[in-house]
């Protein structure tokens, strides 16, 4: 009598495990942060032709364009000045989207959007003889999965430093993606001090392909610290002496700007 109590008792322990087990395993892998999805990045930049045209569209985003988006979820909106320009600045603008039907959808929302039409008037309806600008180059960029969302710096008087890194071709240009996302280049750069904005692949735009960033400093000076402390980083040198991560083979030209933000730019 007793034994088989006993085989019924471990009849049910070991039909209960089973569920448990696979309960508890649901529980793990449901407690395992999930990877945020990369956003994705437009960049315009303006070119003007005189302080008029650039009033005109700073007003355009300040009063219209970055309130509208905000509406639409796109925040962390970024307009800059160039620091130090020849002549006329060009006006830098930097758009998050969460996905790309996101901004594929941007447009269309645009133009039934009554508050954005009202504040946006002068420049959307700009006449022919008085343009709001000259031209905009655009470009569109994913966001590395090692960086997958911009991070906003703390709102104080700062500079940017947007660099982008021509390739010689596409494998070449990925490689040096992975360089930043698996090998470990972005957690040298916050280890120090040159603090990213966002990590971005150029999917549309000019001189592709290219990856681009974004860098913030407190001044020249702390700039020209930092990147001297990530030229002299032992990690970062035993890095690019791997013969397949090469600057020769993965760098064709590398392009800096240095940027301030206006006085109503979100970053």
């Amino acid at each position: 009598m007793k034994r088989r109590l006993f085989v019924k008792a471990s009849l049910l322990t070991g039909s209960l495990a089973g569920p448990v087990s696979l309960l508890s395993k649901a529980s793990e892998m449901s407690a395992k942060p999930k990877k945020a999805s990369p956003e994705f990045y437009e960049l315009r930049v303006y070119t003007l032709k005189n302080a008029t045209q650039q009033k005109l569209v700073e007003d355009y985003f300040q009063n219209a364009a970055i309130p509208a988006l905000n509406r639409l979820g796109s925040n962390n909106i970024g307009v800059f000045t160039e620091q130090k320009s020849e002549g006329q600045t060009r006006l830098f603008t930097l758009i998050p989207y969460n996905s790309v039907k996101t901004f594929m959808d941007v447009t269309d929302k645009l133009s039934t959007d009554t508050a954005y039409q009202q504040a946006g008037t002068a420049y959307l309806n700009a006449p022919a003889a008085e343009p709001a600008y000259d031209r905009i180059q655009s470009s569109f960029f994913k966001a590395f999965s090692g960086m997958p969302r911009l991070e906003v710096p703390e709102k104080k008087s700062r500079m940017f430093e947007l660099r982008r890194y021509e390739s010689p071709g596409e494998a070449a240009g990925k490689k040096k993606i992975e360089m930043f996302n698996d090998v470990g280049e972005i957690a040298i750069f916050k280890r120090v001090g040159l603090t990213p904005v966002f990590f971005g692949e150029a999917i549309i735009g000019e001189m592709r392909p290219n990856l681009t960033y974004m860098l913030t400093f407190d001044d020249m000076a702390e700039h020209d610290k930092n990147w001297k402390a990530f030229v002299g980083d032992s990690e970062w040198n035993r890095i690019k002496a791997i013969p397949e991560y090469a600057d020769a083979k993965t760098v064709s030209r590398i392009t800096r700007t240095f940027l301030v933000p206006t006085s109503f730019s979100q970053i």
